[in-house]
């Protein structure tokens, strides 16, 4: 400012409006920048989210400090419009699940929890025309359980009829063919689901569990991963490094993967290793507090929840499944808390974990216990959850236009 004076004073040509003007617009311009930080602080404060988070959570991600500006932006301003629930016999499908924390949920607890949270969240609108993007909210994992429609070519036909009404009944499908809509589903039944309808299949978001970018229906640069999580209970105190006794630990079955059955055959009976082809002797949850390293290995679909449930009990995730596009990617650097080894190494596993130096484990330790937060469910969402962290990604995806209706 006292430079702009002394410059004004060396031309006394200017008038003293030109001095007043430029002062009121510096002056304007704090005060708009204030009143942002101010605001964007009330948002995160009600989140639970602090802002020297940055400095402090920085060593797990890509670049924190970005990420926070933009996930202050999405708070701000991101709207989801959620379509009516229908008010046929099949109500129920459109509904939030009554009891998503009921065990029998397992693999499609997220897919329950994203639909409930959103619709306590801040991020719905009930206006159709000032939304970024719409949520189609059926459950696939409702559909394969309704005797109605389980089968998979039903509920293709059901999903299609659907996506139709959807289109004559509301401008906004028609109006980008579907490109700002998405649905949520962990079911691998998912992908199927979606085959009678091109559009649906083709140009709407899918956000799912399944997210392998070797199957088909599953687009990388179109499609969302969700973390595919379970309903565990609380661990307000983890086992620290020092009461974690075993290398390695995994339970599963070996049916319906030749990764898990070399695993098995290979390190069964190390002493060092407690690896499982059934549930092991001890509580399942036993061996991820017990242990340094959980495996995370391919069966079926390329995602399970242990990569989840190593995160919730403190032990590093070992992912051997290739092709699975990582929950936050873009976000979460995993390299700096798991260890990422090709399916096809399964000789080498030892030899690659015993060669990660104490120092280094210990880093990876506390980073895993920064990114926790980002593996929990809430039904009313808070802070950097599943909930808010998926969002997010969603938020990227949205156009940079909207249509006009």
């Amino acid at each position: 400012m006292k430079a702009l004076f002394l410059y004004l004073k060396k031309r006394p040509k200017l008038k003293q409006g030109v001095f007043l003007a430029m002062v009121f617009l510096a002056a304007s311009s704090f005060l708009w920048v204030a009143t942002s930080l101010l605001r964007n602080n009330h948002y995160t404060s009600n989140l639970g989210l602090s802002p020297q988070s940055s400095l402090s959570d920085s060593s797990p991600y890509h670049n924190f400090k970005l990420f926070a500006a933009d996930f202050k932006d999405m708070i701000r301003s991101f709207k989801i419009y959620v379509y009516p629930t229908n008010s046929s016999s099949f109500a129920q499908i459109f509904d939030p699940h009554p009891n998503p924390f009921d065990p029998k949920m397992g693999n499609y607890f997220s897919e329950h929890m994203f639909k409930l949270a959103l619709l306590d969240s801040s991020l719905t609108t009930h206006n159709p025309e000032e939304a970024d993007l719409y949520f189609l909210p059926f459950s696939v994992n409702l559909l394969r359980n309704d005797p109605r429609v389980r089968s998979e070519d039903a509920i293709s036909e059901f999903v299609a009829h659907y996506a139709n009404e959807i289109s004559q009944g509301f401008p906004f499908w028609n109006a980008s063919m579907g490109l700002d809509h998405f649905y949520a589903c962990c079911h691998s039944v998912c992908r199927e689901a979606m085959s009678k309808h091109n559009a649906l299949r083709n140009n709407a978001i899918q956000l799912t569990c399944s997210s392998s970018y070797f199957q088909r229906f599953y687009v990388a640069h179109k499609d969302v991963s969700m973390p595919q999580v379970w309903p565990r209970p609380p661990q307000q105190t983890l086992n620290p490094p020092k009461l974690r006794d075993k290398l390695v630990f995994f339970a599963g079955r070996v049916q319906n993967s030749i990764v898990r059955q070399q695993l098995v055959d290979l390190w069964g009976n190390d002493t060092h290793m407690d690896i499982f082809s059934e549930n092991p002797s001890y509580p399942y949850e036993e061996g991820f507090k017990r242990s340094k390293f959980c495996l995370h290995v391919k069966g079926y679909e390329v995602n399970t929840a242990r990569v989840s449930d190593a995160i919730h009990y403190g032990c590093v995730p070992v992912i051997m499944s290739n092709y699975y596009e990582l929950p936050f990617a873009n976000v979460l650097n995993w390299t700096t808390f798991s260890v990422i080894i090709n399916h096809n190494e399964a000789a080498s596993l030892k030899k690659t974990l015993l060669s990660i130096t104490k120092k280094t484990y210990l880093k990876m330790y506390r980073n895993l216990l920064s990114v926790r937060r980002h593996f929990v469910w809430h039904k009313t969402p808070k802070g950097y959850d599943s909930f808010h962290m998926t969002a997010y990604q969603l938020w990227l995806k949205r156009g940079s236009q909207r249509p006009s209706f």
